[in-house]
């Protein structure tokens, strides 16, 4: 397992902490401070992006899709009660009479699968979490209980949350191919890229030179290159766009009122 870094920010904890979560640590929060301080946007972009997580999840499941992979959310538990991934996959499914929705978590954070394990895995039969790093995608979809829980043989939605941690374009094109490769027809990748394209020109140094300091490694891409990452995929409408304004509902979509201050793309894509 992963070593705990408790005095080192991590993605996914801060996203929790931004959210509002408790499976974060003081550097996290810091982090947080920091980044509001500097752009005063992180908090709301969290929101915007753990909301556009229950939009796929909920479009997703509407569509029939009753198996899901999560890579890299951290878990959050910044949404509330009932409101994770895993209970609106649930509910989605649930009183329909069709097959209940199975979600695997995948996470690298020693905190967050702890957390996972203790809280949510003994409440239910239908969500396991794994260990797991996309840097390391072939050993995840080669898991035994990401193989055994799921059937592979049926429609699977991967969410790729954590392509930040992946710098190498040519790694992220393996890595959506090897997803590809692995699931079935009628199968749905989804992929989620921070970005600094909609940071104001006057506060972008500062801000790259506060994530370069703080979460060193962390890859950011403008539009046109997660476009080519998705290069040969059938985008579902509306294509790549900016978190908020993929399919927004009544479930709060919106971020404060610009969707770039979400700082975040995102798309889901049809797996042939």
């Amino acid at each position: 397992m992963a070593k705990l870094e408790m005095t080192r920010a991590m993605t996914t904890r801060v996203l929790d902490a931004a959210a509002g979560g408790k499976n974060n640590f003081s550097a996290d929060r810091d982090l947080v401070r920091r980044y509001d301080q500097a752009a005063s946007v992180t908090t709301t972009a969290a929101r915007a992006v753990l909301q556009f997580l229950v939009r796929v999840v909920r479009h997703l499941a509407a569509e029939g899709v009753d198996q899901f992979v999560v890579v890299g959310s951290g878990v959050p538990s910044g949404l509330p009660p009932g409101g994770r991934l895993h209970d609106v996959a649930a509910g989605c499914h649930g009183g329909s009479g069709g097959v209940p929705a199975r979600v695997v978590y995948v996470e690298n954070d020693p905190m967050v699968l702890a957390g996972a394990r203790a809280t949510i895995e003994p409440g239910t039969d239908l969500v396991r979490v794994v260990e797991g790093d996309v840097r390391e995608i072939d050993a995840i979809l080669d898991d035994r209980v990401v193989r055994a829980f799921l059937d592979w043989d049926r429609p699977v939605a991967v969410l790729l949350l954590s392509v930040h941690s992946l710098a190498d374009d040519e790694y992220v094109h393996y890595v959506i191919e090897r997803v590809r490769r692995a699931a079935s027809d009628g199968s749905y990748l989804s992929l989620l890229q921070t970005t600094f394209d909609g940071v104001p020109g006057e506060l972008l140094p500062a801000v790259r030179d506060l994530l370069a300091m703080t979460l060193p490694g962390h890859a950011i891409r403008g539009r046109q290159e997660v476009a080519a990452l998705l290069d040969g995929l059938v985008l579902v409408d509306p294509g790549l766009v900016w978190v908020p304004e993929w399919r927004p509902d009544d479930h709060g979509a919106a971020c404060s009122g610009r969707p770039s201050s979400s700082g975040t793309y995102g798309a889901v894509a049809r797996v042939p």
